[in-house]
């Protein structure tokens, strides 16, 4: 075994996490050091690095595009000075504090994401996850087999983050450009692993409805799905440091930010490595739509 390819590893819930030590995370790792942590990432969903204080936004983009090419967000402008990264700060009334899998309202939604703190508030600001695989492993036969016929309808027509006020001057407000190009996407509920190979539930806030299904019953189909992505045997909550890195599989798990910092500052920056379409157990691929522009957002 090369010595690229051991990782100091520590495992942090039962069923998903992990945080990796001793190692200085760039875009120079060795091939195996890469190969050893993608499959880290597949094993634990989520993994952390703490003291990475050298990361900057060019070797964050460096490091994510180890796993594959990087692709920008759907609606929302990339950060000034870099390909592809997102900024997420809650003084512009960015707090994703809903369940979600990373822009889930299109087919080719992320597989990966890297996520790094630069302002951190005082207290709180937390960030949880939820595996999506285990999640679907747990569930009796009979609704295993229900979801596995399930069909849903994932829009970004819903401001996923939270209601904060705008706090800076000449900012346009996030929900406004987030909806001014509306998509709809079919996603199988249950798809399955394009590099593992396990069945994993797709959920999460983007989901409006289950397709041929009355709004009362979709409702609360739903409901039971995603109480199992989100119980606390299949959850792991992170508390930020500056300097920490997560890199989670965004096929595999659901994720939210936890809003109990009050009005302090938060900012976090994050890259997504471009993903396929979903594929239901029988085959069938997701496929995404455009419905509507929303007109030019206004400035708060």
């Amino acid at each position: 075994m090369s010595e690229h390819s051991v990782l100091n590893l520590r495992p942090l819930g039962g069923r998903i996490g992990a945080e990796i030590s001793d190692l200085r995370v760039s875009g120079d790792l060795h091939p195996a050091t890469v190969k050893a942590l993608h499959a880290a990432i597949l094993k634990y969903k989520v993994v952390f690095f703490r003291g990475q204080d050298h990361l900057d936004d060019a070797t964050q983009e460096a490091f994510a595009k180890l796993f594959g090419g990087l692709n920008e967000h759907p609606t929302l402008p990339s950060k000034d000075g870099t390909e592809a990264i997102l900024e997420v700060a809650a003084e512009r009334g960015e707090v994703a504090s809903n369940w979600h899998a990373d822009f889930t309202f299109v087919d080719t939604y992320p597989q990966l994401t890297f996520l790094r703190p630069v302002v951190l508030p005082s207290h709180g600001g937390d960030t949880l996850w939820g595996n999506t695989e285990a999640a679907y492993d747990e569930l009796p036969e009979s609704l295993k087999a229900l979801a596995e016929q399930l069909w849903t309808l994932h829009t970004n027509d819903y401001d996923y983050v939270s209601d904060r006020p705008v706090r800076e001057k000449g900012k346009i407000r996030h929900g406004e450009v987030f909806i001014r190009k509306v998509f709809e996407t079919e996603q199988p509920l249950v798809a399955v692993h394009p590099h593992t190979g396990k069945k994993v539930l797709i959920v999460g806030n983007f989901i409006q409805r289950i397709i041929g299904y009355r709004s009362p019953d979709s409702h609360d189909l739903l409901q039971i799905f995603q109480r199992h992505a989100t119980s606390p045997e299949n959850t792991l909550r992170w508390s930020w440091k500056l300097g920490d890195i997560a890199v989670w599989d965004n096929r595999a798990t659901v994720h939210r930010a936890v809003d109990d910092f009050d009005r302090e500052p938060r900012t976090l920056r994050r890259s997504t490595v471009v993903g396929e379409p979903a594929v239901s157990v029988d085959g069938r691929r997701a496929s995404t739509r455009i419905v509507g522009e929303k007109p030019k957002a206004v400035v708060a």
